[in-house]
């Protein structure tokens, strides 16, 4: 992690420590960023963490079993732990109202994982980039694409040779064929390598189905998504979106799996716009 704002640390219900950094106008929205499988939240990268800072109080989580929180043994197939560490960076930070959540790919589940199991009290709204809100075979709101359909099973390999041939395309997904963006997408991919093999696998050892909490939310929900995502189908985020009563909608013809790094600043400023709204 670098000087983009101060390192803290909450725990989750099972003890495990989520570290996250803070940065921007302790007084401006709380946005709170929820990166995806085998990530962290160096994903975001600096430039755009940089700019949000700049319009919100921007609070860039590592999921359990990622960047610099704790990777316990298990307790990733349970709802309520990931909800728990969402909740407890919260209350870490002292924000009781007016959050946005924002989820990238995994983070949108985390993000319901939380809103099922504590509500919207907390929360002005929530976005969904390139996300899955629910997990397991014949989940329309966790429908994988091509690149991850191609990662599995040789991306829970231990064995460097399998996991590194298995993720490539993975990691292409994530940049998408966009010029110059050669030393992200490296760095991307390190983040993946740099996630234990055991959470890489424990990540999609759950069932769980958000339909029935989406439909009910009663908070403002942006969706946003490539139309040529090949990790989480494009089906995902407009069946999503199908389901909410309050939902604003981006789809981005020809983008990938990482919008925020194929238009960091389209990116920027449609959240932004979303957030004027709530």
């Amino acid at each position: 992690m670098t000087d983009m704002g101060p390192v803290r640390q909450a725990r989750g219900i099972d003890a495990t420590n989520i570290v996250y950094r803070v940065s921007g106008d302790p007084s401006g929205r709380p946005l709170v960023l929820l990166h995806g499988w085998a990530q962290s939240s160096a994903c975001w990268g600096e430039s755009l963490l940089a700019d949000l800072a700049e319009r919100f109080r921007v609070v860039a989580v590592d999921l359990r079993g990622h960047g610099y929180s704790d990777a316990p043994v298990d307790g990733y197939d349970d709802s309520a732990n990931w909800a728990g560490d969402l909740h407890a960076v919260l209350q870490a930070e002292g924000i009781d109202s007016g959050a946005l959540l924002l989820g990238w790919s995994y983070g949108g589940l985390v993000i319901c994982d939380y809103l099922a199991a504590h509500g919207t009290g907390a929360v002005a709204g929530a976005v969904f980039v390139g996300a899955i809100t629910s997990i397991g075979r014949g989940e329309a709101g966790g429908r994988v694409g091509t690149a991850m359909r191609a990662a599995i099973p040789g991306a829970m390999a231990e064995e460097p040779r399998v996991a590194i041939k298995a993720l490539g395309s993975f990691g292409h997904a994530l940049t998408g064929p966009v010029e110059g963006k050669g030393t992200q997408a490296q760095a991307l991919f390190g983040l993946t390598l740099s996630t234990a093999p055991r959470v890489r696998a424990a990540l999609f050892d759950r069932t769980v189905s958000h339909d029935e909490l989406l439909a009910g939310l009663d908070i403002p929900v942006f969706v946003l998504h490539g139309t040529e995502d090949t990790v989480v189908d494009v089906s995902a985020g407009r069946h999503a979106a199908s389901l909410i009563p309050r939902v604003t909608e981006s789809y981005w013809d020809g983008v990938d799996h990482g919008p925020f790094v194929a238009d960091p600043d389209r990116f920027s400023a449609e959240v932004t716009a979303f957030a004027k709204g709530l």
